[in-house]
């Protein structure tokens, strides 16, 4: 159907305002008229007592390479109201890297963004845009630039200072990433090799972002006993750049550091707001998050070959590191104890049935009397690559960063071949408004919704995106949000969420009931400085 109408639905339009009995015209995707009673000469749908709400926008997704390697692809995407996500966060991005060459690098990335399909277009952001953009999509796809994945493509993993030739490509993959359509770019800036980028190799490779209206989302380099001055540090770097600031997965982790200092790493925020700073966050409706075995790495040990760890000297010297201080590091282990860091992703026969279990647990399983012993034993085994579920925050601090008004909602799902992955892959949009707006009532419903699709696409700067108007594109759900359920828990992941009765992507039936339908009228999404080239 090309004009069409939505008939009898309870509007929540994204901008938080209260929602509102009405019915919706869509015409050729787009929505044409809101109006309390449409003229009945049309056909489409009754949703009567049914929430409509603009589709879900999930800014911070890792599944740069799904779409090319999974055959259901949009299936757990579409079930939690999810029509748009930007990939290419973290600082790790799919491209620019050559799939035939950068075997390391892909390796490294293989527990988060998970294995590189034959064919992969990564080549350049360019190759990669074509590639979205040419494939029938279930839902929008729009992408930053990984400023990992930059220097990787430039220099590996090495951690000298760039040269001044490597600088000057390092920003032409920037703005050649601009040009083909990049909201912005990423930093990863704890993780191999962006944590060596000196600020002012960030003052160069930011300058195009800003100068062309990108965003620059941002893993900041610490979230535990660091976090205020990691915080510090990318106001600081936005700032001198001019560029707009989105701090990805805002928290504070470690038992030491719960309660306290989300409080101080806010007032930099809100000091910052009221200087004029253009500063949003995002945060994920969990106590726990997930990330590589290779982040519990202590700095002195960060460059060892994962074999290392099989020798006697590896073992010892990562017991002794471990249970170390190291400066301006955060040390997952000491903060939060092995009992609350699980395993969640190997590829190796030997700790398969272990996924899903902690530490503690799977040390005494297997002999260890220490579990920096097994953690040795998995880097060697793994090759370094193996994914884990880290407990590491406060839920009351959680509830705090969300009723921030400049935060969204956003997954940080995994894609990795995750044996039991972190559970918002499967449900973190629906637990929004099960936990934060129906069990704590910590929000309301529709400050849940804008923060849901308005405020994420705002940030990214994709127009007509994550509103209910007229001109808007026609990304529509229907549901009842107390049938809207996620299931997915830490030992039973693999959960689909239900009650989303109708997804409609451009206008187009994708989901109804549970079910994906035929239509891909998903596309790729362009960020402003697309359209502001020069």
């Amino acid at each position: 159907m090309e004009e069409w109408i939505l008939r009898g639905g309870i509007v929540c339009d994204g901008t938080a305002r209260p929602p509102a009995r009405a019915d919706i015209l869509v015409k050729e995707g787009r929505i044409a008229a809101i109006a309390p009673h449409l003229p009945d000469t049309l056909p489409g749908f009754r949703v009567d007592g049914c929430l409509v709400t603009p589709g879900f926008v999930d800014q911070h997704r890792h599944c740069d390479l799904a779409p090319f390697r999974d055959a259901a692809f949009g299936r757990l995407e579409l079930a939690q109201g999810i029509t748009s996500t930007v990939v290419g966060n973290c600082g790790l991005s799919a491209a620019p890297l050559d799939p035939n060459q950068e075997h390391d690098f892909f390796a490294y990335m293989a527990p988060v963004l998970g294995p590189v399909p034959a064919g992969a277009p990564c080549a350049s952001h360019a190759a990669y845009a074509a590639a979205l953009a040419g494939r029938p999509l279930p839902l929008h796809i729009g992408f930053l630039a990984g400023l990992g994945s930059v220097r990787y493509a430039v220099k590996g993993f090495s951690p000298s200072p760039f040269t001044a030739r490597e600088l000057a490509r390092g920003v032409q993959l920037v703005e050649e990433a601009l040009d083909a359509g990049a909201c912005g770019v990423s930093l990863g800036m704890m993780y191999r090799p962006e944590c060596y980028t000196l600020p002012e190799e960030y003052a160069a490779l930011l300058a195009p972002v800003a100068r062309r209206g990108g965003v620059l989302c941002t893993h900041i380099r610490g979230e535990g006993d660091s976090l205020v001055a990691s915080v510090q540090e990318v106001l600081k770097l936005a700032r001198e750049a001019g560029v707009r600031l989105n701090i990805s997965h805002f928290k504070a982790t470690g038992v030491r550091n719960w309660r306290s200092s989300i409080f101080r790493a806010i007032d930099c925020l809100e000091n910052a707001r009221a200087g004029g700073q253009d500063v949003t966050a995002d945060f994920y409706p969990y106590d726990g998050g997930s990330t590589t075995l290779l982040s519990l790495l202590p700095p002195p040990l960060a460059d060892c070959p994962p074999e290392f760890f099989a020798t006697a000297a590896g073992r010892t010297r990562l017991r002794r590191e471990l249970y170390r201080d190291h400066p301006g590091w955060d040390n997952m282990v000491t903060a939060i104890g092995w009992e609350r860091i699980l395993l969640s992703a190997v590829t190796g026969p030997g700790y398969l049935a272990d996924q899903g279990k902690d530490f503690c647990q799977i040390a005494a399983t297997h002999g260890f009397d220490d579990p920096a012993d097994l953690m040795a034993d998995l880097l060697a085994s793994e090759g370094g690559n193996a994914g884990i579920i880290v407990l590491s925050m406060d839920w009351a601090d959680v509830q705090t960063v969300a009723k921030l008004p400049y935060t969204a909602l956003i997954s940080d799902a995994l894609y990795g071949d995750a044996g039991s992955p972190h559970p918002r892959l499967y449900g973190a949009f629906p637990r929004m408004l099960r936990k934060l707006v129906q069990e704590d009532h910590c929000l309301t419903l529709e400050q849940a919704i804008a923060k849901m699709t308005a405020l994420p696409a705002r940030c990214l700067g994709l127009t007509g995106r994550g509103v209910l108007a007229p001109g808007a594109c026609a990304d529509l759900l229907v549901f009842r949000p107390e049938e809207f359920a996620d299931h997915a828990t830490y030992t039973a992941p693999k959960q689909f969420a239900t009650g989303m009765r109708l997804v409609f992507v451009n206008g187009r039936l994708a989901f109804r009931h549970d079910t994906m339908e035929p239509a891909r009228a998903g596309t790729l999404l362009r960020g402003p400085a697309y359209t502001q080239k020069g």
